[in-house]
């Protein structure tokens, strides 16, 4: 039975119940509320139950523990409570896929459900679990690394805490873990410990980890995703990140203690396409070698990622939270298709190196809050699909590229505190961007949106315009004039009747001219004779 994606509303009937033969059962992405019936536990046979992105409510009914045959258990997004009750998994020895999140489960995560060898996805994030992973519901953690068969672990959004078991980095197959936005501890070089993790996305952020980065690059050579925002993790990006990690796509380090240059193998990363460094203590100046990032110049259409070991899998949906539009967003499915450099608030000196523009793939564009001098890149308008564009903060110097008018995507600018001077162009759909807020302190530039007026008498927007305009006539005259030159001599060139005629005619008319012109002189001669002058000579 599937009725999902549909506008059911109401209560779940209890007389499903009485389908005890039902072995299939889909009613998600409804708005059906109130309580899960615990007639439900009458389908002994039913393998497959999905009530997600509903508004049901209360708890989970322990009868259901009688569904002896249940492989995918599936209750997120509702407004559920309460705690899971452990006799759930007295009988499930066949579950595979356990999916609470988004709710608002409490209390400790049962350790009963790591009970079983075959489950393969566990995903408990968005709930109110508390207690620490090292002794789950009283018991020690090693039994989470008994789950030989674990891909997706999501615990992220609860409120544990501790540290981590060493031995979770030993799990064969575990590819997707989430412990993000909780309050875990530890040394990453200590935790960090198995070089042969087949980990394909890892999120820890928003925890107080510490440690050494390069010691934890070491370990996981099958990355696709690192998120390890919000933590105290030291050290450098070490220039050997090309060779340990070659299939990292999304790098993300934002707000933690991180320092020195940022290396320029970085661009060797042939797959990268969201890279974030912000709020960190980076010095020296951007890698020109930037514009070679392959994955950056045009948009990303797949969603699917290499673990290289000759598969290509789907990529399991985590979480990221970066700055976009100026605002702190969470997210989610969108990140895999996101093309974006985010290196705000750190010590960078420098230029901003003019190549850039080669990334024509960019969304999302932060170099805010640094010490960047010299000018805007004259080619700025060459990166259209910009959404997002935030120099603010920094020393930049001299007009606002005209080009600019071209990011016909732009939807977020600020260029305050720096030094610009000149008119702001207003074409195309700068003309939207109105708040005055987004130019504000510099004290050389002038015109709309600023209260400030220009003297010039022709406005800078139109400018661009009239410049092609001048231009594409020139060509055009000049196009004519070079047509026309040679369909004339040409044809007189290539035609020798044609050529004998032109030039007797020419031959002809100049002949004619001269004896009209001999025949004025001699009637003039004769008329000044006739009145007593003398000819003057």
């Amino acid at each position: 039975m599937d009725l999902s994606h549909n506008q059911l509303y109401g209560p779940i009937p209890a007389s499903l119940g009485n389908l005890t033969s039902l072995e299939y059962m889909d009613l998600s992405l409804n708005q059906l509320h109130g309580p899960i019936p615990a007639s439900l536990g009458n389908l002994t046979s039913l393998e497959f139950i999905d009530l997600s992105q509903n508004q049901l409510h209360g708890s989970i009914p322990p009868c259901l523990a009688k569904m002896q045959q249940i492989r995918y258990f599936e209750l997120s997004g509702n407004n559920l409570n309460g705690v899971i009750p452990p006799e759930l998994f007295t009988n499930w020895t066949m579950l595979q896929l356990f999916d609470l999140s988004k709710n608002s489960f409490s209390g400790s995560i049962p350790a009963q459900i790591f009970n079983f060898t075959i489950l393969r996805y566990v995903i408990l994030s968005h709930n109110k679990f508390r207690g620490t992973i090292s002794n789950l519901n009283g018991m020690e953690s090693p039994i989470l690394c008994q789950l030989n068969s674990l891909q997706v672990l999501d615990l992220s959004h609860n409120q544990l805490f501790g540290e981590l078991p060493s031995c979770i980095w030993s799990l064969r197959y575990l590819q997707f873990l989430d412990l993000s936005s909780n309050t875990l501890v530890g040394e990453v070089t200590t935790v960090m410990t198995n070089s042969t993790s087949s980990l394909i996305s890892l999120h820890l952020s928003n925890n107080n980890f510490t440690g050494s980065f390069s010691a934890l690059l070491k370990n996981f050579k099958n990355l696709a995703i690192l998120d390890l925002s919000n933590n105290k993790i030291s050290g450098t990006i070490p220039p050997w990140i090309r060779e340990t990690n070659p299939l990292l796509r999304i790098l993300i380090l934002r707000s933690n203690m991180l320092h020195g240059s940022i290396p320029w193998q970085l661009s060797q990363l042939s797959y990268l396409h969201l890279l974030d460094l912000s709020e960190n203590n980076f010095t020296g100046s951007i890698p020109n070698s930037f514009a070679n990032m392959s994955s950056m110049c045009q948009p990303i259409k797949e969603t699917y990622i290499d673990n290289g070991l000759g598969e290509i899998i789907h990529s399991y949906h985590g979480e990221v939270d970066i700055v976009w539009k100026r605002r702190d967003y969470n997210f989610q499915s969108a990140v895999d298709s996101m093309i974006a450099i985010d290196l705000s608030r750190n010590s960078l000196s420098g230029q901003i190196p003019s190549q850039l523009t080669n990334l024509r793939g960019l969304r999302s564009l932060n170099m805010s809050g640094n010490y960047l001098s010299g000018g805007i890149p004259e080619h700025i308008g060459n990166l259209t699909l910009l959404e997002c564009l935030d120099l603010s903060w920094n020393r930049l110097e001299g007009s606002i590229p005209l080009s600019m008018s071209d990011l016909l995507s732009l939807t977020s600018l600020n260029l305050s505190n720096n030094n610009l001077s000149g008119e702001i162009p207003t074409g195309y759909q700068l003309r939207t961007l109105d708040d005055a807020s987004i130019y504000s302190n510099n004290p050389g530039l002038c015109g709309f949106p600023l209260n400030t007026t220009c003297n010039n008498s022709i406005p800078r927007s139109n400018i661009h315009g009239q410049e092609y305009e001048t231009l594409s006539l020139c060509y055009w005259v000049i196009a004519g004039f070079v047509f026309g030159f040679w369909l004339w001599f040409g044809a007189l060139f290539l035609c020798k009747s044609w050529r004998f005629a032109f030039f007797n005619c020419v031959d002809v008319t100049q002949y004619g001219s001269v004896k009209k012109i001999k025949q004025r002189e001699e009637d003039s001669s004769s008329h000044l004779a006739h009145l007593g002058v003398s000819e003057l000579y």
